[in-house]
């Protein structure tokens, strides 16, 4: 049995979102704990001092596009520049089909994955499996 990622960070603007997604996360045993953010300023603004000192770090981020004051796009192209030693995987968590969106994360190597909401149970049991692969982590028991 796979081990739960210690940290993840949600930045999405809807609560009930935020509320059902943290409550699956949960079922599948995903995380230990969870950094929420209801825009990309604030994320980044939180963020910056722990990339920066390395301390804290989430595992994975789950960043949804369309938000108030800072998008999704608009937080990535500000992450990408603060130098940190981990790698954090980031799926791109949102209820956009528009093939431009689309598109527009093939060009983000730092994007892990696009997952259109709503995210099922399933989906969620599939990012686990993958998210353990990646960070290298399997349960000692």
């Amino acid at each position: 049995m796979t081990k739960s990622i210690d940290l993840a960070c949600i930045i999405d603007d809807d609560p009930i979102y935020i509320f059902g997604l943290k409550k699956m996360m949960k079922l599948v045993d995903l995380c230990e704990s969870f950094m929420i953010f209801h825009n990309g300023k604030e994320a980044i603004n939180a963020l910056k001092p722990l990339l920066i000192s390395g301390e804290n770090l989430p595992d994975v981020i789950l960043l949804d596009i369309n938000m108030p004051i800072m998008d999704g796009w608009q937080f990535l192209d500000s992450f990408i520049k603060i130098p940190t030693q981990k790698k954090i995987i980031i799926y791109m968590v949102t209820s956009s089909i528009d093939p431009r969106d689309i598109d527009r994360v093939k060009k983000y190597e730092e994007i892990t994955n696009y997952v259109v909401k709503p995210v099922s149970i399933e989906k969620l049991k599939q990012l686990k499996e993958e998210l353990v692969r990646k960070i290298g982590r399997s349960n000692k028991s």
